[in-house]
């Protein structure tokens, strides 16, 4: 399985990368996905949805079963994946490149120090 080092993950298996500039770039893990199956639908709140960490932001259906989506951090969806409408199994394909869901303008950085390194997210998952 695939963990990219430069960024940081939830419990709850989405990967979030900083992108330096008060925006958060959000999708769900490769093992995430592996454990989904074959995504068939995805979705997400629309751009300008504000919430708080770990409220939920979108839906992944995959043939096996429906997974909530929830906010690794606190702030407001400036943009979505249009891509996953036409196209959810990028998610199976490209997790951590193409099969992106959300970028979030974050309201409290802070927050990103709740999240997990690459070596705890390993270790949640086994």
């Amino acid at each position: 399985m695939n963990f990219p080092d430069e960024l940081k993950y939830t419990r709850e298996h989405e990967w979030v990368k900083d992108n330096g500039d008060g925006t958060v770039t959000v999708g769900i893990t490769d093992f995430a996905q592996g454990e989904l199956g074959d995504i068939v639908f995805v979705e997400l709140e629309p751009e300008g949805f504000e919430f708080d960490q770990d409220e939920v932001f979108g839906t992944v259906e995959a043939v096996k079963t429906v997974s909530e989506l929830y906010a690794p951090v606190s702030g407001e969806i400036i943009e979505i994946n249009t891509d996953l409408e036409d196209d959810p199994e990028i998610v199976n394909s490209d997790p951590y490149g193409s099969g992106w869901m959300v970028k979030i303008k974050f309201s409290d950085e802070t927050e990103l120090d709740d999240l997990l390194s690459v070596a705890d997210y390993k270790e949640l998952v086994g």
